[in-house]
């Protein structure tokens, strides 16, 4: 089996440190170094941790280093007191990602993302069309559903129990309620109900590829429908049965299957 070896790293900014971690080829059994690496964009209530095994594996699959970052507010990197911006996901490629980039001196990349990764995703591939060769989006949302607001609610219900709140807590620490007050107060509230990629996705050029669970509770098929149907270049769409909204956990193996099948077929250096 391929040697891994990980790193973790802060990029400063002018806010605060960015907490990133990556996966790649140990040196010795490496000739991958020039090779366009993956990296993650976690999920609404997610981070570098959240992510488990699946970025070591991925960079196992693929032979290339896999890099994933808790955004501001999120895991290990600083915290945030003040209100998500409605625009947020279109900031994420200039802000964020950028200083990410600017700092590991990263060319060309694969974007790779998770839910509302998936959308500043795709943001990242049209922001550095010169430079993002793949798109890949998991579970992702392309515009605000009835079933993405009624599972948001219903999570809503969920957290509001005592003990459930911990369970980000151990990801997030004191961050833990600001995080789910940034998903369910953005996403319900009436500032962000027209929010779309419509607009954004027929600006994609490089090679797409949709994930999607068939039983995702926070997004149907019309989601990697738009993913794959409005971008210029080529794309393909995978339903996964029996399977929600978190693909990567519930069927890893078919995610990076399909991913490293998706890659070698468009020869994404």
């Amino acid at each position: 089996m391929l040697s891994i070896a990980t790193h973790e790293d802060y990029v400063s900014t002018s806010a605060g440190n960015l907490y990133v971690k990556s996966w790649g080829p140990a040196a010795a059994d490496s000739s991958s170094s020039a090779l366009a690496p993956v990296v993650l964009f976690h999920d609404s209530l997610g981070s570098v941790e959240l992510w488990r095994e699946f970025p070591k594996q991925l960079a196992i699959s693929l032979g290339r280093k896999v890099i994933a970052y808790d955004r501001p507010g999120f895991g290990k990197s600083y915290p945030r007191t003040d209100k998500l911006e409605a625009d947020f996901i279109i900031n994420e490629a200039s802000g964020p990602f950028a200083a990410i980039r600017a700092e590991f001196g990263i060319e060309n990349f694969i974007a790779f993302g998770h839910s509302v990764g998936g959308a500043m995703a795709a943001v990242c591939a049209v922001s550095f069309p010169d430079h993002c060769v793949a798109l890949i989006t998991e579970a992702a949302q392309a515009f605000v559903e009835d079933r993405t607001v009624d599972g948001i609610r219903n999570a809503e219900q969920v957290f509001a129990q005592d003990d459930q709140l911990d369970r980000l807590k151990k990801y997030h620490g004191d961050k833990a309620e600001w995080v789910l007050r940034a998903w369910t107060g953005t996403w319900l509230s009436e500032d962000f109900k027209n929010w779309t990629l419509k607009e954004i996705l027929p600006k994609v050029t490089c090679p797409v590829l949709a994930i999607h669970g068939e039983d995702d509770e926070f997004g149907s098929a019309l989601h990697p429908e738009l993913y794959t149907s409005l971008p210029a270049g080529p794309c393909v769409m995978e339903l996964l049965q029996d399977c929600g909204h978190v693909p990567h956990k519930e069927k890893p193996d078919v995610v990076i299957a399909v991913t490293s099948e998706f890659i070698a077929r468009n020869h994404t250096p």
